[in-house]
């Protein structure tokens, strides 16, 4: 009975819905830039619309929700250790913090950019069905939607092993953490700017393509690795 009698147990219960929480969030994440964007690539436009119409707006339920209590659930466990003595300096908020920040990053993306444009985007689908015309800015929403659903699978891969770390990887502890958190920062901060411009810049040309998207997030994962062992 330890689980609901003492702290530890409740620890665990936030910790498990923040798992749930997560996977749910990602999983759908995944199968959108995985397999929906693709399929709808090669897909005709009554099937396209079928779907957007039909399977999307209930996908992006568990979506937004998904990544609001994984979001909720993760800053309160990060607030718990806080209150428990473990400061910012602590190793372990060394490697947690930068994945709670990405998470952070892509729950707003969810919430503020993705999910007002496929409002826009499922409306103008609707409106098509029933004989009316597209919402004329639907299709530049959907762009700005998709490069940020892109980014947050981008972030994903280093935010899931910064997650993974903070609890196994103790070796990846860098000396100066002033130096390491000015360049995580700024790093992070330009790829979400990256993101936010709207699609047409170079350095968004990589995000056009699953295996892009995949092999620039492993890429940043292994900077992120390299600086947290070299930076001293």
């Amino acid at each position: 009975m330890e689980i609901v009698t003492t702290s530890e147990g409740w620890q665990f219960l936030l910790r498990y819905l923040h798992f749930l929480a997560g996977i749910t969030w990602v999983g759908v994440l995944y199968y959108f830039n995985l397999i929906q964007t693709p399929f709808f690539a090669g897909a005709d436009a009554a099937v396209r619309s079928g779907m957007i119409r039909g399977l999307v707006p209930g996908a992006l339920w568990w979506f937004r929700w998904g990544a609001m209590f994984t979001f909720l659930s993760g800053w309160t466990i990060i607030i718990i250790r806080l209150s428990e003595g473990i400061g910012l300096s602590h190793p372990y908020m060394t490697r947690i913090l930068p994945g709670g920040i990405m998470g952070s990053i892509m729950w707003a993306n969810v919430w503020f950019v993705i999910w007002p444009a496929q409002q826009v985007v499922i409306a103008s689908a609707e409106q098509v069905a029933g004989g009316g015309q597209a919402i004329p800015e639907a299709a530049a929403r959907g762009a700005r939607a998709g490069l940020a659903s892109r980014t947050n699978t981008l972030f994903s891969i280093p935010m899931l092993f910064f997650m993974g770390s903070a609890s196994h990887l103790t070796s990846l502890n860098p000396s100066s953490l002033a130096a390491w958190w000015i360049i995580v920062l700024i790093i992070i901060i330009l790829v979400e700017v990256n993101a936010l411009t709207g699609p047409g810049l170079p350095t968004q040309k990589p995000l056009a393509s699953v295996s892009g998207t995949v092999g620039v997030g492993f890429a940043l994962t292994v900077v992120f690795w390299i600086l947290g062992y070299f930076i001293a």
